[in-house]
Protein backbone atom coordinates (compact mmCIF):
# COMPACT_ATOMS: atom_id res chain seq x y z
CA UNK A 1 0.00 0.00 0.00
CA UNK A 2 1.42 3.52 -0.98
CA UNK A 3 2.25 5.96 1.58
CA UNK A 4 -0.81 8.11 -0.04
CA UNK A 5 -2.83 5.08 0.41
CA UNK A 6 -2.54 4.50 4.19
CA UNK A 7 -5.77 5.01 5.92
CA UNK A 8 -5.43 7.94 8.78
CA UNK A 9 -3.93 6.40 12.03
CA UNK A 10 -6.96 7.58 13.92
CA UNK A 11 -9.42 6.48 11.93
CA UNK A 12 -7.97 2.55 11.55
CA UNK A 13 -7.89 2.65 15.41
CA UNK A 14 -11.75 3.94 15.91
CA UNK A 15 -12.83 0.96 13.85
CA UNK A 16 -10.71 -1.32 15.22
CA UNK A 17 -12.00 0.09 18.61
CA UNK A 18 -15.75 -0.94 17.37
CA UNK A 19 -15.09 -3.86 16.20
CA UNK A 20 -13.92 -5.01 19.64
CA UNK A 21 -17.67 -3.21 20.84
CA UNK A 22 -15.72 -0.88 23.12
CA UNK A 23 -18.08 1.67 24.07
CA UNK A 24 -16.09 4.62 25.04
CA UNK A 25 -15.28 4.27 21.36
CA UNK A 26 -18.79 5.06 20.31
CA UNK A 27 -19.19 7.85 22.48
CA UNK A 28 -15.41 9.51 21.18
CA UNK A 29 -16.90 8.68 17.60
CA UNK A 30 -20.39 10.59 18.36
CA UNK A 31 -18.61 13.85 19.89
CA UNK A 32 -16.57 14.14 17.46
CA UNK A 33 -19.40 13.31 14.13
CA UNK A 34 -22.98 13.99 16.04
CA UNK A 35 -23.11 17.83 14.67
CA UNK A 36 -22.33 17.09 11.46
CA UNK A 37 -24.52 13.81 10.84
CA UNK A 38 -26.78 15.80 12.67
CA UNK A 39 -26.72 19.38 10.58
CA UNK A 40 -26.69 16.86 7.14
CA UNK A 41 -29.56 15.01 8.33
CA UNK A 42 -31.41 17.98 9.18
CA UNK A 43 -30.75 19.64 5.88
CA UNK A 44 -32.01 16.89 3.70
CA UNK A 45 -35.40 16.52 5.87
CA UNK A 46 -35.77 20.10 7.47
CA UNK A 47 -36.99 18.51 10.64
CA UNK A 48 -35.88 18.75 13.78
CA UNK A 49 -36.79 15.55 15.02
CA UNK A 50 -36.26 13.69 12.16
CA UNK A 51 -32.40 15.02 11.82
CA UNK A 52 -32.62 13.58 15.42
CA UNK A 53 -34.15 10.19 14.59
CA UNK A 54 -31.38 9.56 11.98
CA UNK A 55 -28.57 10.89 13.99
CA UNK A 56 -29.30 8.21 16.60
CA UNK A 57 -30.33 5.59 13.20
CA UNK A 58 -26.42 6.21 11.98
CA UNK A 59 -24.81 5.91 15.28
CA UNK A 60 -26.92 2.58 15.62
CA UNK A 61 -25.72 1.15 12.56
CA UNK A 62 -21.92 2.01 13.36
CA UNK A 63 -22.03 0.53 16.78
CA UNK A 64 -24.06 -2.71 15.27
CA UNK A 65 -21.96 -2.55 11.68
CA UNK A 66 -18.65 -1.12 12.37
CA UNK A 67 -17.28 -3.95 9.85
CA UNK A 68 -19.04 -2.23 7.04
CA UNK A 69 -15.88 1.02 7.68
CA UNK A 70 -13.27 0.12 5.01
CA UNK A 71 -10.64 2.75 6.08
CA UNK A 72 -8.80 1.91 3.15
CA UNK A 73 -12.10 3.56 1.14
CA UNK A 74 -11.61 6.53 2.52
CA UNK A 75 -11.71 8.51 5.90
CA UNK A 76 -14.03 7.79 8.50
CA UNK A 77 -15.67 11.24 8.62
CA UNK A 78 -16.61 11.15 5.23
CA UNK A 79 -18.05 7.07 5.64
CA UNK A 80 -20.49 8.47 7.87
CA UNK A 81 -21.51 11.62 6.12
CA UNK A 82 -21.93 9.30 3.14
CA UNK A 83 -24.44 6.86 5.38
CA UNK A 84 -26.02 10.04 7.05
CA UNK A 85 -26.92 11.17 3.51
CA UNK A 86 -28.24 8.09 2.31
CA UNK A 87 -30.78 7.35 5.20
CA UNK A 88 -31.67 10.66 5.30
CA UNK A 89 -32.72 10.54 1.59
CA UNK A 90 -34.14 7.53 2.14
CA UNK A 91 -36.47 8.80 5.02
CA UNK A 92 -37.34 11.98 3.03
CA UNK A 93 -38.28 9.63 0.19
CA UNK A 94 -40.28 7.59 2.55
CA UNK A 95 -42.05 10.27 4.25
CA UNK A 96 -43.06 12.22 0.79
CA UNK A 97 -44.23 8.98 -0.92
CA UNK A 98 -46.41 7.92 1.75
CA UNK A 99 -47.74 11.52 1.90
CA UNK A 100 -48.30 11.11 -2.17
CA UNK A 101 -50.26 8.10 -1.45
CA UNK A 102 -52.46 9.78 0.85
CA UNK A 103 -55.27 10.98 -1.56
CA UNK A 104 -52.51 12.75 -2.68
CA UNK A 105 -52.43 15.04 0.27
CA UNK A 106 -48.40 14.82 -0.72
CA UNK A 107 -47.05 18.15 -1.67
CA UNK A 108 -46.87 16.95 -5.27
CA UNK A 109 -45.95 14.74 -7.89
CA UNK A 110 -43.10 12.05 -8.24
CA UNK A 111 -41.28 14.17 -10.10
CA UNK A 112 -41.65 17.14 -8.11
CA UNK A 113 -40.41 14.97 -5.00
CA UNK A 114 -37.66 13.78 -6.70
CA UNK A 115 -36.80 17.63 -7.51
CA UNK A 116 -36.81 18.22 -3.57
CA UNK A 117 -34.50 15.28 -2.49
CA UNK A 118 -31.76 16.66 -5.43
CA UNK A 119 -32.22 20.21 -4.34
CA UNK A 120 -31.70 18.79 -0.62
CA UNK A 121 -28.84 16.54 -1.53
CA UNK A 122 -27.36 19.57 -2.92
CA UNK A 123 -27.64 21.47 -0.37
CA UNK A 124 -26.13 18.64 2.34
CA UNK A 125 -23.63 18.57 0.31
CA UNK A 126 -22.86 22.32 0.06
CA UNK A 127 -22.92 22.19 4.07
CA UNK A 128 -20.61 19.06 4.20
CA UNK A 129 -17.99 20.96 1.45
CA UNK A 130 -17.67 24.15 4.03
CA UNK A 131 -17.51 21.97 6.97
CA UNK A 132 -14.96 19.92 5.51
CA UNK A 133 -12.90 22.52 3.98
CA UNK A 134 -9.64 24.05 5.53
CA UNK A 135 -9.78 26.76 7.83
CA UNK A 136 -8.26 29.17 5.91
CA UNK A 137 -10.40 28.91 3.08
CA UNK A 138 -13.56 28.63 4.88
CA UNK A 139 -13.25 31.86 6.51
CA UNK A 140 -12.24 33.33 2.98
CA UNK A 141 -15.96 32.37 2.29
CA UNK A 142 -17.76 33.28 5.13
CA UNK A 143 -16.46 37.01 5.02
CA UNK A 144 -17.09 37.09 1.56
CA UNK A 145 -21.05 35.77 1.74
CA UNK A 146 -21.76 36.35 5.11
CA UNK A 147 -20.36 39.91 5.70
CA UNK A 148 -20.73 40.93 1.74
CA UNK A 149 -16.29 41.49 1.83
CA UNK A 150 -14.47 41.89 -1.53
CA UNK A 151 -11.49 40.27 -1.92
CA UNK A 152 -9.50 43.71 -0.58
CA UNK A 153 -11.73 43.38 2.57
CA UNK A 154 -11.37 39.81 3.00
CA UNK A 155 -7.21 40.20 2.80
CA UNK A 156 -7.49 43.19 5.18
CA UNK A 157 -9.59 41.40 7.94
CA UNK A 158 -7.26 38.01 7.58
CA UNK A 159 -3.92 39.98 7.64
CA UNK A 160 -2.95 38.37 4.02
CA UNK A 161 -2.33 39.85 0.95
CA UNK A 162 -4.66 40.31 -1.99
CA UNK A 163 -3.34 37.27 -4.55
CA UNK A 164 -3.52 35.19 -1.26
CA UNK A 165 -7.18 36.06 -0.58
CA UNK A 166 -8.44 36.31 -4.37
CA UNK A 167 -7.00 32.19 -4.48
CA UNK A 168 -8.68 31.42 -1.15
CA UNK A 169 -12.21 32.79 -2.50
CA UNK A 170 -11.33 30.93 -5.94
CA UNK A 171 -10.39 27.59 -4.19
CA UNK A 172 -13.38 27.56 -2.34
CA UNK A 173 -15.30 28.25 -4.66
CA UNK A 174 -14.52 25.84 -6.88
CA UNK A 175 -14.85 23.51 -4.39
CA UNK A 176 -18.39 24.32 -3.41
CA UNK A 177 -19.42 24.08 -7.04
CA UNK A 178 -18.54 20.30 -6.85
CA UNK A 179 -22.16 20.37 -4.60
CA UNK A 180 -23.96 19.59 -7.71
CA UNK A 181 -22.23 16.29 -8.39
CA UNK A 182 -24.34 13.28 -7.97
CA UNK A 183 -22.19 12.27 -5.43
CA UNK A 184 -23.07 11.74 -1.94
CA UNK A 185 -21.98 14.17 0.65
CA UNK A 186 -18.44 13.66 1.25
CA UNK A 187 -18.08 10.67 -1.08
CA UNK A 188 -14.72 10.23 -2.80
CA UNK A 189 -15.02 11.04 -6.69
CA UNK A 190 -15.78 7.86 -8.82
CA UNK A 191 -17.60 6.25 -5.42
CA UNK A 192 -21.28 5.92 -6.62
CA UNK A 193 -23.78 6.61 -5.07
CA UNK A 194 -26.37 8.61 -7.50
CA UNK A 195 -29.31 10.21 -5.04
Amino acid sequence: MAKKDVPPRWDRKMQQRLARGEAAALGELYDRFASLVHGLAHRVLGDERAADGITREVFVHVWEHPDTYDPRQGPLRTWVATLTHRLAVQRLRATETAALARDGSGSGSAEELEHRVRRASVAARADYIVQSMPVPLRSALERAYFQRRDYRQTATDLGITEDEARRRLRLGLQLLSTAHETEPPGAPPGHGGAV
